[in-house]
């Protein structure tokens, strides 16, 4: 009889005994925690740890849970990139392993609690309530360690009960002899030592980048490499990576914001895909497993919630690594990642969709011109949701504080017309920390309309420059304010790209699309890139102050055109990179358009008469002809497309006859065609009159809402 079988490790513990058998050094950091944890009332009991990125703060956490754990403790971890910075995100967090009431009271647990929480920085805007409400919650044995880049606020140290309570602890580079002892436990040649330390001068990440480079065969650099350690070490890792998938799958964790297994196998799949037959399907799974495991073993690459990411300075000399040693893979590489963000984008919705977008737009976050006005720090953190009416009251007090009582005005009289296209950001306390507002001009009635100076600019505008058509829609995101920073880089400023593509993407008959901004001249450039162009012609104020308009004409380029438009850019380096292969749609009026359906019908059988035609301009026709030229086969295909339509109704036979008799095998003249249908003139006219407007409509709608190609 087999023995029973032993409950597996979970991989996650197996990664976590790896990585405390590699830790070397902190003695005093551990005997300060073993002694805290030890003491039945622990003085300190907050320990604060703080250091520069690649110092070694989550590995100490990792040994201080090991530690904790040993002596039978109840060990919480957190990692506060996961959330975002509210109380209620901190007390969900620990609801994972506590009992936690609705008002925040903590059940002191059966074992010691030790609570652990990674990448303090990021719960800056709730450090007080840290402070003064959830660490005084915690049991009186409980031992707590912040640990962050920063140092405490001085509201930890201007308590005088705070003094015996805390102990701040700022981490240094690794002594000689913790190197060393690093190095061996890593299998690293003796010999090599000495240039190791010298090389890194015993910061963690450089130890660990160097480690990685030597196992695995490769060479260091002879010269110095102060400052830009971390860049010439990545370079050296990238050069001695065995095979050509890994360096492809590193290439793609330097390009997105976050990595996943999916990702991975988007990168690595078969540039035809539909020979690939299902065994093959299987083994390339297979592949995608193991190489996302090996990704996410690497030393510099970090795991948080949607996936593993690189340091941050790993990161950015890995893409540029790539884009200056090979652009052409560097650039096959990046259409794949940005394609199956796309695809993600389009296949979801709601905050997943938010996430998806996000994770899209970083990818053009090296665009020149693209990184001053956003807080990168901030970027994916917050997530905007629509606004509630308990939300109302704050929102407009916001914008009243921020543009003046006229504008909250303005923006009450939005609310109440169009209460969802309001949307907020959280901060501390879970209070409205920015708010969005986001109006359709074509819904809303003109007395509403006509009331705001901004809408009534943009409407007047739309009408002038290139007016919206029977079912097209013009939409502005009207109020962008944030609590702190107005309309400067901060987390509301990055939710605006998010919500506005979300309502680009699902507005498939958009017209215009119109952002207000305060100060526009500061925001030229940064729109610009998006092909968002400024109209000073727009341009109106409320309460004395002045405000600029940015438009997109989203029949001219479709958000997904707009996307591609990004993606080049991003590839080129060039903020004012035009795509030249598809010129501009020609944006037919109702009136010119039924016009050049009527022509186009006439000259049939005329391909010289055909390319002449105003359709060959329009949307439809390019989208028909796909990445071919237009041409005038291209028309008469999509013509007698929507003749064939009416093929699929018997009761239009009567109006495809009469339209056959005139157009696809016409008579000499229209009185021929009614004596060979065997119809009164009259008869066959009204007939005719009719088919041909049932071919107009059919165009019609295709054209303005959108279609593939109709055949």
């Amino acid at each position: 009889m087999s023995s029973p079988r032993h409950e597996p490790a979970t991989i996650g513990q197996v990664l976590g005994a790896q990585r405390r058998r590699r830790f070397v050094g902190r003695r005093a950091e551990l005997e300060l925690f073993r002694t805290a944890v030890a003491a039945a009332t622990p003085e300190p009991a907050v320990i604060h740890l703080h250091g520069p990125g690649g110092i070694g703060k989550t590995s100490v956490l990792e040994t201080f849970a090991g530690i904790a754990g040993a002596t039978g403790a109840s060990v919480v971890r957190i990692d506060a990139r996961e959330l975002v910075a509210s109380p209620t995100a901190v007390l969900d967090a620990l609801r994972r392993d506590l009992e936690v009431t609705d008002d925040g009271a903590i059940a002191a647990p059966d074992a010691r609690l030790v609570l652990l929480i990674d990448t303090y920085d990021r719960l800056a805007p709730v450090d007080d309530w840290v402070r003064e409400q959830l660490v005084p919650r915690l049991p009186s044995d409980a031992v707590t360690v912040l640990a962050g880049r920063s140092p405490p606020g001085p509201g930890w140290r201007a308590d005088p009960a705070w003094r015996d309570l805390l102990r701040v602890v700022s981490l240094r580079n690794l002594g000689p002899d913790d190197c060393r002892d690093y190095l061996a436990t890593c299998g690293v040649d003796p010999q090599l030592h000495g240039r190791v330390i010298a090389l890194t001068h015993g910061h963690p990440l450089g130890l660990s980048l160097c480690t990685d480079v030597l196992v695995r065969g490769g060479e260091l650099d002879q010269d110095g490499l102060h400052p830009d350690l971390v860049a010439d070490l990545v370079r050296g890792f990238v050069d001695v990576v065995p095979d050509r998938d890994q360096r492809v799958v590193l290439a793609a964790c330097a390009q997105a914001r976050v990595t996943t297994e999916a990702l991975v196998r988007a990168v690595l799949a078969p540039n035809d895909r539909a020979t690939v037959d299902a065994d093959a399907a299987s083994a390339a799974d297979v592949d995608a497993q193991d190489r996302f495991s090996w990704l996410h073993d690497l030393s510099f690459v970090e795991v948080g919630p949607d996936g593993v990411f690189p340091h941050e300075l790993a990161r950015d000399v890995l893409d540029a690594d790539l884009r200056w040693r090979d652009a052409a893979e560097y650039t096959r590489i990046f259409r794949r990642v940005a394609d199956h963000i796309r695809a993600r984008v389009r296949a979801a919705q709601g905050r997943d969709q938010q996430r998806a977008i996000s994770d899209l737009k970083f990818l053009f976050r090296n665009i020149p011109g693209v990184l001053s006005p956003v807080d990168w720090e901030a970027w994916g953190q917050h997530h905007p949701e629509p606004a509630t009416p308990d939300d109302r009251e704050a929102a407009l007090e916001l914008i009243g504080t921020a543009e003046g009582e006229e504008s909250a005005r303005i923006a009450a009289r939005w609310w109440a017309a169009q209460p969802d296209g309001f949307a907020v950001l959280r901060g501390d306390d879970d209070r409205v920390r920015g708010v969005v507002g986001l109006v359709d001009l074509t819904a809303a009635d003109a007395e509403v309309r006509d009331a705001d100076p901004g809408a009534a600019a943009v409407w007047r505008h739309a009408h002038a420059e290139r007016p919206p058509r029977v079912g097209e829609v013009v939409t502005q995101a009207r109020f962008v304010v944030d609590r702190e920073a107005y309309q400067g880089p901060s987390p509301t400023l990055n939710a605006v790209p998010i919500v506005t593509l979300q309502r680009q993407l699902a507005t498939p008959n958009l017209a215009w699309d119109y952002l207000t901004m305060h100060e526009p001249d500061a925001w030229d450039e940064f729109f610009a890139l998006a092909d968002f162009d400024r109209v000073p012609e727009a341009d109106f104020e409320v309460g004395g102050r002045r405000y600029g308009v940015f438009a997109h004409d989203f029949r001219v380029r479709p958000a997904e055109d707009l996307i591609q438009l990004w993606v080049e850019r991003s590839l080129a380096q060039d903020p004012s990179l035009q795509l030249t292969s598809d010129p501009a749609p020609e944006v037919l009026s109702h009136a010119d358009f039924t016009d050049a359906v009527r022509q186009a019908l006439r000259d049939l059988h005329r391909p010289d008469l055909l390319a002449r035609n105003p359709l060959l301009g329009t949307r439809l026709l390019q989208q028909a002809a796909g990445e071919d030229p237009v041409d005038a086969t291209d028309l008469e295909r999509l013509v007698t497309g929507a003749i064939d339509a009416l093929r699929q109704h018997p009761r239009d036979d009567k109006l495809l006859r009469a339209v056959d008799a005139t157009y696809l095998a016409p008579a000499p003249t229209q009185e021929a065609a009614a004596a060979r249908l065997g119809l009164p003139f009259s008869t066959y006219r009204r007939h005719l009159t009719q088919g041909t407007e049932r071919i107009v409509t059919w165009l019609w709608e295709r054209e303005v809402y959108g279609s593939a190609d109709p055949r």
